[in-house]
């Protein structure tokens, strides 16, 4: 397929939308949440519904990804009206398309936020929640079929990659990307036009792309998310650094808890290659570009690079000593650019709107937007996407509207086992990468883990302390058993046997594991244990045996 014949089909895909004899659409989220509280078999249902009512050929049903408050699901969308309505299920679909297409009133009882909000805003945009975010990397998951190629591109998808393949350079391309001055999203927060001109003016016969989707953070599920509600939006960021890079082939690491993320991003791959999107001469170009998927065995290592390319490799899943750094002898120890699922979804509309228009969102340092994963002791868990700099105060009360049964805010857990936990006092600090370090802890990859005054921040060190310890890989010694040492004395300290001296000790070796290990997970495993040492000292005090 030639660029023409591409055009052709988004413009006939386009007209088709403009006069779609449809009324009235419904999005029925089936992301995994939503499945998990039964959302197939409310779809199934409504459909049923909409039929015995006569109503088919007035009224589409679609099954859509995520929409964000995922603890409400199942979710359900009325378009035009943005009418969504929550906890769904199969004994009130009837009355809801009763009231809502034949008598043209929406049932305010049943709305979503109707349960805690001072009203139940009709249009969802105008609750706090929605009208707060700004969707970039998450745009339109939730309001398309993520398993129909032609539901993306009926919403600009793929124009981004046309663009490249015909006006720009792999120089302009970088440059784009440079200015739009985006931060790797997996953790790091190296920026990411750095990292892809580094690969690519490394001369090489072959280069490789690799999509890191495996998402293993303790209440993480951005890039789960992403990959189930709009994978197309992934599948095309990695063509552009593909084209950018100069590298022809690419991989996508996603985890294998994730089984209807590869589902649907296997199939992406299918569409796009019947379609010329993917394989060789795209669009009839010199350009040639595919993608594989692998699909990872559990481990949390395999997050770290060189873990996940010696994964891939079909080895074991161990770290190595940089440099080398992958950018120069990655997989096969070819140049090789790994970045993770949120950062290429946001490449297409950096490169539609320019990396200008996205380095001004955000703040200075940090720019563009971040999707956070809300969950915890709040009353609207889910995912979010908001700018850089939003505060702390922002996401948890006007976003997620405030901490469960009216408890009072304890802490806030981010970066997942990496991270710390940002206490009561600092609820107004910016979530950016530089404010979270001031603090002890990370964004990481964008978890965010809510807490009540009945949260024990000892047991919370504990918890992420025995994770960090089972996922160690046991390379390097400082890990393997700093992180055992480190789990045994906070243990004892929630036995209360522990003494002043076990105390010391175990602030010894936080330090100790933190500079000595070899890769990020050894490296920042004592994070969790140094923030709430930090900010919540009194509670270990508290624990201490005392002697005479």
């Amino acid at each position: 397929m030639n660029r023409q014949d591409l055009k052709t089909i988004i413009y006939a895909e386009k007209k088709k939308d403009e006069t779609n004899k449809y009324k009235h659409k419904i999005c029925v989220c089936c992301g995994a949440g939503c499945i998990s509280s039964g959302s197939e078999e409310v779809m199934k249902k409504l459909q049923e519904e909409i039929k015995t009512r006569g109503l088919e050929n007035e009224v589409e049903v679609i099954p859509t990804g995520c929409m964000g408050p995922c603890n409400q699901g199942p979710l359900m969308k009325f378009l035009p009206d943005y009418n969504i309505y929550q906890k769904v299920d199969c004994s009130n679909i009837s009355t809801i398309v009763q009231s809502q297409l034949i008598e043209k009133k929406p049932i305010e009882d049943l709305l979503l936020f109707a349960d805690s909000r001072e009203k139940p805003f009709i249009d969802a945009r105008d609750d706090p929640y929605f009208k707060k975010q700004l969707k970039i990397a998450l745009k339109n998951c939730g309001h398309i079929n993520p398993e129909r190629i032609e539901d993306y591109l009926v919403h600009n998808g793929y124009q981004a990659l046309d663009k490249v393949l015909f006006e720009m350079s792999p120089e302009e391309v970088i440059a784009e990307i440079k200015q739009s001055r985006i931060r790797g999203r997996g953790g790091a927060g190296y920026p990411a036009g750095l990292k892809w001109e580094t690969v690519y003016k490394y001369v090489n016969d072959q280069k490789y792309v690799i999509c890191n989707g495996d998402e293993g953070d303790p209440g993480a599920f951005m890039d789960r998310s992403v990959l189930e509600g709009n994978p197309h939006r992934v599948l095309e960021g990695m063509a552009i650094a593909g084209y950018a890079i100069g590298a022809n082939k690419g991989y996508a690491y996603i985890r294998g808890e994730y089984p209807l993320a590869i589902k649907r991003f296997e199939l992406a791959i299918k569409q796009s290659r019947k379609l010329g999107l993917l394989g060789n001469n795209i669009l009839g170009t010199t350009f040639s570009f595919d993608v594989e998927v692998r699909i990872g065995a559990g481990a949390f290592v395999c997050g770290e690079e060189t873990a996940l390319i010696a994964s891939i490799e079909g080895k074991r899943g161990t770290p190595r000593p940089r440099p080398p750094f992958p950018a120069e002898s990655g997989l096969w120890g070819k140049p090789t650019l790994i970045n993770n699922v949120e950062t290429f979804a946001a490449i297409s509309p950096i490169i539609n709107n320019g990396g200008e228009w996205y380095s001004e969102i955000g703040t200075p340092k940090s720019a563009g937007t971040k999707v956070f994963a809300l969950a915890g002791k709040i009353n609207y868990a889910g995912l979010i996407e908001v700018p850089m700099g939003t505060t702390l105060r922002e996401i948890v009360f006007d976003i997620g509207g405030g901490i469960q049964n009216g408890e009072e805010f304890k802490a806030a857990q981010t970066g997942g086992p990496s991270g710390g936990c940002i206490p009561a006092e600092h609820l107004d600090v910016k979530m950016d990468y530089e404010s979270l370090i001031s603090l002890g802890s990370i964004m990481g990859s964008g978890g965010l883990i809510i807490m009540d005054k009945s949260s024990d921040m000892v047991d919370v060190a504990r918890f992420f302390m025995e994770f960090c310890m089972d996922e160690s890989c046991g390379k390097c010694v400082p890990c393997r058993v700093g992180t055992r040492m480190m789990h045994d004395l906070l243990q004892k300290i929630c036995d209360n046997k522990a003494t002043q001296i076990d105390l010391d000790r175990l602030e010894e070796l936080a330090v100790y594991v933190k500079e000595t290990s070899l890769c990020g997970l050894g490296g920042s495993a004592p994070n969790p244990l140094l923030s709430t040492l930090r900010h919540f000292r009194q509670e270990y005090e508290n624990r201490i045996l005392q002697h005479d």
